[in-house]
């Protein structure tokens, strides 16, 4: 893939694929599944330039896991993959392990 790096506050997003089956088994058709609403972060501009002058580093970086809005980003095609581009600030969140947080709190507890 060719390097691509968004400008200001402005973040590159790969969407998660959610599972096709349901917990009954039943297969869902692509036609009526609905687009992912979670993502990986795939590049991130630098940060938004505040009425100072000074850039305000993004809270999300390349890597993390994230929830968006469904209507959130515009769809690009990089390379013939698919990806969305975003402002952080329609970022809903960034998800975190919770086996990794267990881990943590159980070591901290020795």
């Amino acid at each position: 893939m060719a390097k691509f790096t968004p400008l200001h506050d402005r973040i590159l997003v790969r969407r998660i694929a959610e599972g096709e089956t349901t917990r009954g088994g039943i297969i869902i058709p692509d036609s009526a599944k609905e687009k992912p609403q979670e993502g990986e972060v795939v590049s991130a501009g630098k940060g938004k330039i505040n009425e100072d002058g000074k850039v305000r580093p993004l809270d999300v970086k390349e890597g993390d896991r994230i929830l968006f809005g469904k209507y959130s980003g515009t769809e690009i095609k990089l390379d013939g993959e698919d990806f969305i581009i975003m402002r952080e600030e329609e970022v809903l969140g960034i998800l975190t392990s919770v086996g990794k947080r267990e881990k943590e709190t159980a070591g901290s507890r020795r």
